[in-house]
């Protein structure tokens, strides 16, 4: 990839990171890049609508929901697919994500969470061995699929509570394809709780739709949770 493509996809990647907007010479700090060649990718960027300037700094662009509805469109992300979550949302008070397998990669496509956001988010998830959705995706997937999956993304622990040994996880998606239900605690991020159910489409596509709580929640709120995510999932079969 040409160097000027790789900084400035490092520069929006920055900016989307940041808690707020972000000035150019932060920018420059962290990338460890020239101020002059940072603004000129700045300008770019911006003029592109990819991001904003603000007083402040920079932001993220209004062009960005429109390329989001539009990864939505070519994944085959329905309205329906928003309208359980939201459905989820109300009746749970859980944040509720919509994942996907897809050519060999795992991700995170849709959600709805809390205004001040989660412990998870949107995107590509490259530790599925430590995710509810990651487990209840790789339990329907043919074993050598899963062993692809993992070879390549490799079981880092994200939490001291991470499964990391294939036998044991192996051991767990066994139990995920007799009951259906995928489930973590604290593997993902510590003090957070998350059930999936895995939801194979009508055209053939390999989903799950999962809800997270704090782990102090969990127990009392496991059972009607997972009934909820049963039962709103299965408008999308």
């Amino acid at each position: 990839m040409p160097q000027s493509v790789d900084r400035a996809l490092d520069l929006l990647d920055a900016v989307a990171e940041a808690p707020g907007p972000v000035t150019a010479k932060a920018l420059a700090r962290r990338l460890d890049c020239g101020l002059s060649t940072v603004y000129a990718l700045l300008g770019a960027l911006t003029d592109r609508g990819h991001l904003a300037r603000t007083p402040a700094g920079y932001t993220l662009g209004y062009r960005l929901p429109s390329l989001h509805r539009a990864f939505q469109r070519q994944l085959r992300i329905d309205e329906r697919v928003h309208e359980v979550l939201l459905r989820l949302r109300r009746v749970s008070g859980a944040d509720v994500f919509f994942s996907t397998y897809r050519d060999g990669e795992i991700a995170v496509v849709d959600g709805v969470t809390a205004p001040a956001g989660s412990a998870f988010s949107v995107g590509r998830d490259p530790d599925a061995h430590a995710t509810a959705h990651g487990k209840a995706l790789l339990a329907a997937l043919p074993g050598a699929a899963r062993r692809q999956y993992l070879a390549a993304t490799g079981m880092a622990p994200r939490t001291t509570r991470t499964l990391t040994s294939p036998e044991l996880l192996e051991r767990e998606l066994r139990q995920v394809r007799r009951t259906g239900i995928a489930v973590e605690q604290e593997e993902a991020a510590s003090g957070m709780a998350c059930v999936a159910v895995p939801v194979r489409t009508a055209d053939g596509a390999l989903t799950a739709v999962s809800a997270a709580l704090p782990v102090t929640d969990f127990a009392r709120l496991r059972d009607p949770l997972t009934e909820a995510l049963r039962r709103e999932t299965a408008a999308l079969r």
